[in-house]
């Protein structure tokens, strides 16, 4: 809230539970974090408590790296989205179509631009915006704003985890590199592995 939020809700989840009741069929100590469905369906229910009608979301998250949970949240609310945007202009449109927002992201081949009325969902890419930084003026205003503190239950949000994860890898050690003297030196050693 130090960087300008006039308010904040902080949604409490029990590391132990994800939806109040005791975890079922979990090993011991495994992490019951939200996965991106469940973080879509709270999301969801903030939105249509709070009538908004636009909701900008990062890319991805650092716990699990989905890029999951904004285009959950959009077809939760049967809204338009756009992804990955480097760019957002809000323009007032002709006639009854009331807001349109266009959105400009990067693509492999260069830039895109999509264009939609509002209601609407964007995900953000690091080009975005310039990054605040909280002042120690703003931090200590922070203190005395409105901080509201619910539980999953308070949206009627279930928590359980739908996916388990049943093992994970390490890629195979890499082989070792090989130096060569010459460029008929590379040939010949290309040929022995079949590449040419």
């Amino acid at each position: 809230m130090a960087m300008g939020a006039d308010r904040a809700i902080h949604v409490e989840i029990d590391p132990k539970t994800s939806s109040g009741k005791e975890k079922e069929g979990g090993a011991e100590g495994e992490s019951q974090e939200l996965e991106p469905l469940g973080v879509a369906k709270l999301l969801a229910k903030v939105v249509q408590e709070e009538g908004r009608n636009f909701v900008i979301l990062g890319k991805q998250s650092i716990d699990d790296d989905s890029n999951q949970t904004g285009q959950m949240l959009a077809g939760l609310l049967g809204w338009g989205q756009a992804t990955q945007a480097s760019e957002i202009v809000f323009e007032e449109a002709q006639g009854k179509e009331g807001w349109m927002v266009k959105v400009t992201k990067e693509v492999d081949g260069g830039v895109e631009t999509v264009r939609s009325p509002l209601p609407m969902v964007v995900t953000t890419d690091l080009r975005l915006n310039e990054p605040r930084y909280a002042s120690l003026p703003n931090i200590m205003k922070a203190k005395k704003k409105k901080l509201e503190k619910k539980t999953l239950e308070d949206y009627g949000v279930d928590g359980r985890r739908r996916l388990k994860v049943l093992r994970g890898e390490e890629p195979p050690a890499r082989k070792g590199s090989g130096k060569v003297e010459d460029v008929d030196g590379m040939i010949a050693r290309l040929r022995e592995l079949g590449a040419i």
